[in-house]
């Protein structure tokens, strides 16, 4: 059990090294040299707002990496409709979509008109009415950056959905370690779960109403799940050893996880309803991490039965576990792409620790960062982007980088370390 003793407590040292609680922050650090042009003008009446609609929308396209907002200096005149807007005008600055709209408050609810424009097809694409509660108006922002974005991109946006992280307060034996959810913009942050033990491992059920994670409040590691609206609590796990890496079915009925209680960590599903529990892997290594395929009949797991941590593929039809990352000497976290067709991983080289992706039909490989302790990659719904957790200078923070690695961002919390972040499912 030596092997399984240093690995996990190098995952508690990389957790708990200096951790703090606050809200998070959003800061670019690499834009695609193919973002689109995008002219978001400041709207009618968004001055009076306690939160400007236009800005958080620049900001939520900006940080997808697909786009890049023009600078308000740059904005030569302010219209806020569509008959209001000479073309040329944004033809002249390079700008192949605009964004024009007004807000008016009416009795305390606030009235949103946007409309979004093709500037070179002289063309209104979209436009639309949203009503919001002064308490709402982020979640308005978000909703209009959705709409704006699977307009021009033919994608669904994910900027209405939610991150999960663990934060902790305190050094030494004095750490308070909290589980939080907030936009995905870091803003708006919850608190769920407090504790004097180590967190970890948070992963979202399919709905997006529960988070599934490790807690190691009864001295040991035990699993969970909590309702997010209730904050009713189940203990699903706590044997003996590790009860670890949680992660739901796709269709929100079973759990998969590592647990060591036959001995080495090995691969084991849950069925919820039941609490009936399959083995599924039966090996001398250590076996973790499971991850689901999208379609529901096979898994993704890290194991070192090759010496070094791989990442094989389990299916459920034959029952058999196959290899299927090469490249490198260590390769863990798996995690799937929305369309099954390539994974993003934790990858090991020279440098240190980055994120990768591995498209699956060619096994190419390619690594996305250029940051030397990444760990815990966590992918948008909509396959765009991957969370991850990563040092910069002495601290952990959170980062982000598009699905080809052109674009990336950081998420600091300006008090401490965060770790382990989760990406929600679309919030419907």
């Amino acid at each position: 059990m030596k092997r399984l003793n240093l690995w996990t407590a190098a995952l508690l040292l990389m957790l708990c090294a200096g951790m703090a609680h606050a809200e998070l922050t959003i800061e670019i650090t690499k834009g695609s040299d193919q973002a689109i042009p995008i002219a978001i003008v400041p709207m009618e009446g968004g001055d009076e707002l306690p939160e400007e609609v236009s800005r958080i929308v620049g900001n939520d396209l900006e940080r997808s990496g697909r786009f890049e907002p023009l600078s308000r200096d740059a904005l030569i005149s302010r219209p806020s409709s569509s008959d209001e807007v000479y073309y040329q005008d944004w033809q002249q600055l390079d700008s192949d979509y605009l964004v024009v709209g007004k807000v008016e408050n009416q009795d305390g609810q606030y009235r949103i008109q946007y409309e979004l424009l093709d500037v070179n097809g002289e063309d209104r694409m979209l436009g639309e009415v949203v009503t919001s509660s002064r308490d709402q108006l982020r979640d308005s922002a978000h909703y209009i950056s959705d709409q704006i974005f699977e307009e021009i991109t033919g994608i669904r946006g994910a900027f209405s959905t939610s991150i999960a992280y663990v934060t902790a307060n305190g050094v030494d034996d004095n750490i308070q370690y909290t589980l939080n959810i907030a936009d995905s913009d870091g803003h708006n942050n919850q608190e769920i779960l407090s504790s004097d033990e180590p967190i970890m491992s948070p992963a979202w059920s399919p709905d997006g109403r529960k988070l599934a994670y490790v807690s190691f409040e009864t001295g040991r590691p035990s699993i969970y799940v909590q309702n997010l609206s209730t904050g009713q609590r189940l203990r699903l796990t706590s044997f003996e050893g590790i009860n670890g890496a949680p992660a739901w079915s796709p269709d929100g009925r079973k759990l998969a996880m590592s647990l060591s209680k036959d001995g080495q960590p090995e691969i084991y599903v849950m069925d919820l309803a039941s609490r009936d529990l399959t083995r599924l892997t039966h090996s001398d290594a250590i076996d973790t991490e499971p991850e689901w395929a999208p379609d529901g009949r096979s898994l993704i797991f890290t194991s070192d039965r090759s010496g070094n941590p791989q990442i094989y593929r389990y299916n459920l039809g034959d029952d058999q576990a196959q290899r299927i990352t090469f490249t490198g000497s260590y390769n863990s976290r798996g995690r799937f792409n929305p369309d099954g067709d390539a994974i993003f991983m934790v990858t090991r080289d020279d440098d240190g620790f980055h994120i990768a992706r591995q498209d699956l039909d060619t096994d190419r490989m390619t690594i996305l960062t250029d940051s030397n302790w990444d760990e815990s990659p966590s992918v948008a719904p909509n396959g765009t982007m991957i969370i991850f957790a990563t040092q910069e200078g002495t601290r952990g923070v959170l980062g982000a980088v598009s699905d080809d690695g052109s674009a990336s961002f950081r998420l600091p919390s300006p008090q401490g370390d965060v770790r382990e972040p989760a990406w929600s499912p679309f919030l419907d």
